[in-house]
């Protein structure tokens, strides 16, 4: 998955400033108890992070 997809997807998910805010404040365990924004400068793949986050706020299968 590109970077671009992803946001994409958090921004039709969540809308855009609510996904903006999310990706800073939101710390998720199964990324290692960081940020989407750490996750991703840490160099996690863009795709983990989007299961991660879709598991994380139980997303339909449509949007995985």
């Amino acid at each position: 998955m590109r970077l671009t997809l992803f946001w994409n997807n958090m921004h039709a998910q969540f809308g855009e400033a609510y996904a903006e805010s999310l990706a800073k404040d939101y710390v998720l365990e199964q990324l290692g108890s960081r940020t989407v924004e750490q996750a991703l400068a840490d160099g996690i793949s863009a795709k983990e992070v989007w299961r991660a986050v879709c598991d994380a706020f139980d997303l339909p299968a449509s949007a995985r």
